[in-house]
C-alpha cells in the first residue's frame, strides 16, 4: 500500500531535481509541514516522512533547510570513489578511465558561495530548528555529497588538493536528539558533516574522504557513537573532533592518513576511543586537549609513517616529533593495550636529531599508561605518482635498516601522579619517577642479568 508520507524526488510536480533537487526537497518538506500541521491528531499527528534519492546525479543550487522531526532522507548508494586521485591523473589520460565521478545517489554541491565566510552558508543540508522540544530522528542514509571542486587557496598547490571550498555536507546549527548518518559517501567538501548540541547521535559506517574535516561534532552533547566509518581528511583539518561531550563513543573506525588529526577531543570526559585503526603522516594522531579526562583510549592500532604519494610531498600539519602521536591534557585517563607502529626515515626527523616521542603526557594528574607496546623502525621512505600502489607498497613494507630511539613514554612537569606500566623500558620512559609510578618493560636479558647479580 502506498504512503502519502512516502516521496521520490523524480516524480514530485514542483521543480527539476537533475539541476536542482534542493529545491524539490524543500518544497517537499513545505508539504510535509502543510499536511502534518497538528501536534496531536489521534494520539499522533507528525509521523514525518521519507524522501528518496534514486541513483542519478542531482545538482543543489538550493541549500535544503530541514526543520522537522521524523525525517529519513536515502538514496541507493553512497557512490565514492577518489576525486583526488582522479584529479590528480594527467588530463590526456581521462579518457581511458572507466569513471570520472563519484555515483550512486549523487548530490552535486553547486551552491553558490557568497563570500561572507559565514560556513552554515555554504551546507547542502541545513537542518535549524529552535524551541521544545529539540528536533529528533532525521536521518541521512545511502547517497553520496560531492562538493565537485577545490578551489584555490594562495598556496600555490595544484587547486584541487587544497582541500577549500566552502561546501559542507551536512551542518547541524543546534540542540538535537537521536539523529542517524548511516552509509554515506562524503567526498570534496571543504566540511562534511558539522554537527551542534547532539544527543545520542549515530555516525555509521559511512565512507567520509577527501575532505577538508570529515566529522566534528562541536557546542557540547552526549551518548553519541562514531563507529565503523572509513575516514580521512585533509591535512588542514580533522578526521574526527568533538569538544565539550561526554560518554562518547569512537570505535572501529579506520582512519586514513593526511589528516591534521586523526582523533582529536578537546574538553572531552568519560568516553573512550577504542579498537580504531588509525594511519597519519604526521605526529599528533590522537589529542585529548583541555583538560579531557576520564577517558579510556584503548586496543588502537596506530601507525605512524611517512607520505608516499608525489602531489603531497613536503605537506605536514605543523607539529614536529617530540609533540607526540598520542597527547594527552587532562586527568585520570587511561591509555590501555594500544599498538604504535613508528615506521620513519631517521633523516626526516624534526628537530633534526631528536627522539621521537610516541605518548606524551602534557598536562593533568592520575593517568593510568599500561600495556602499550611501541615497534619504531628507522625505513628510507619512497615516494610515487600512484597513489594506491606507493600507499599499498609503504603499508606492506617491514622490511627496515635498523632499529629507532624513540621516547615511549614523556611525562612533562605540568602532569604528575600518573602510573606508567609496562609501556617501555626504563630508558625509554622520561618522567620524574618522585611523582610518578613507573614499572618498565623488562628487555631482553634483564632476566639474565637479574639471575647473576643475585647470585
Amino acid at each position: 500500500m502506498s504512503s502519502n508520507n512516502y516521496y521520490d524526488v523524480t516524480t514530485w510536480p514542483v521543480g527539476n531535481p537533475s539541476e536542482d533537487v534542493g529545491e524539490v526537497i524543500n518544497s517537499i518538506i513545505a508539504d510535509i509541514k502543510d499536511r502534518q500541521a497538528v501536534a496531536d491528531a489521534n494520539s499522533g499527528g507528525k509521523p514525518g516522512a521519507v524522501i528518496y534519492i534514486p541513483p542519478g546525479d542531482y545538482h543543489l543550487r538550493t541549500q535544503v533547510v530541514i526543520d522537522v522531526s521524523f525525517l529519513s532522507i536515502h538514496g541507493s548508494g553512497h557512490g565514492f570513489t577518489s576525486s583526488s586521485i582522479r584529479f590528480n591523473v594527467p588530463e590526456d589520460e581521462w579518457p581511458d578511465l572507466h569513471e570520472l565521478w563519484p555515483g550512486g545517489s549523487r548530490i552535486l554541491v553547486d551552491i553558490p558561495l557568497g563570500g561572507d565566510g559565514e560556513e552554515s552558508k555554504g551546507a547542502a543540508f541545513y537542518v535549524e530548528r529552535s524551541g521544545s522540544p529539540r528536533i529528533s530522528s532525521v536521518e541521512f542514509s545511502n547517497f553520496c555529497i560531492d562538493g565537485l571542486h577545490f578551489t584555490p587557496d594562495g598556496s600555490g598547490m595544484h587547486p584541487e588538493n587544497t582541500y577549500v571550498n566552502g561546501k559542507t555536507g551536512i551542518y547541524v546549527a543546534n540542540a538535537n536528539d537521536s539523529f542517524r548518518v548511516t552509509g554515506m559517501g562524503f567526498v570534496y567538501l571543504e566540511n562534511a558533516l558539522t554537527i551542534y548540541n547532539a544527543d545520542a547521535l549515530s555516525v555509521h559506517d559511512n565512507f567520509i574522504a577527501e575532505c577538508g574535516s570529515c566529522i566534528e561534532l562541536r557546542g557540547w552533547g552526549q551518548a553519541s557513537k562514531i563507529t565503523d566509518n572509513l575516514v580521512g581528511a585533509g591535512f588542514k583539518g580533522h578526521s574526527i573532533y568533538a569538544e565539550n561531550h561526554g560518554g562518547l563513543l569512537i570505535t572501529a573506525n579506520n582512519v586514513f592518513p593526511r589528516g591534521a588529526s586523526s582523533v582529536h577531543l578537546d574538553g572531552v570526559t568519560r568516553s573512550s576511543v577504542t579498537n580504531n585503526r588509525l594511519h597519519s603522516f604526521y605526529p599528533g594522531m590522537v589529542i585529548l586537549a583541555a583538560n579531557s579526562s576520564e577517558n579510556l583510549v584503548a586496543t588502537n592500532h596506530f601507525l605512524r609513517d611517512h607520505e608516499p604519494w608525489t602531489p603531497f610531498l613536503g605537506v605536514d600539519n605543523g607539529l614536529d616529533d617530540l609533540y607526540g602521536l598520542l597527547c594527552v591534557s587532562g586527568s585520570n585517563n587511561s591509555v590501555v593495550g594500544n599498538h604504535f607502529s613508528e615506521i620513519i626515515d631517521a633523516q626526516s626527523i624534526r628537530p633534526a636529531g631528536a627522539t621521537p616521542v610516541v605518548i606524551r603526557l602534557m598536562a593533568g594528574v592520575g593517568n593510568f599508561v599500561s600495556n602499550n607496546h611501541v615497534v619504531a623502525m628507522d625505513v628510507h621512505s619512497k615516494s610515487s605518482d600512484s597513489c594506491f600502489s606507493a600507499q599499498v607498497d609503504a603499508l606492506l613494507t617491514t622490511e627496515a635498516s635498523d632499529a629507532l630511539a624513540v621516547t615511549a613514554v614523556m611525562v612533562d612537569s605540568e602532569s604528575a601522579r600518573n602510573t606508567i606500566l609496562d609501556s617501555g623500558s626504563d630508558a625509554q620512559v622520561i618522567a620524574d619517577r618522585a611523582v610518578n609510578a613507573f614499572r618498565a618493560t623488562p628487555t631482553v636479558g634483564s632476566q639474565a642479568a637479574h639471575a647473576l647479580v643475585a647470585q
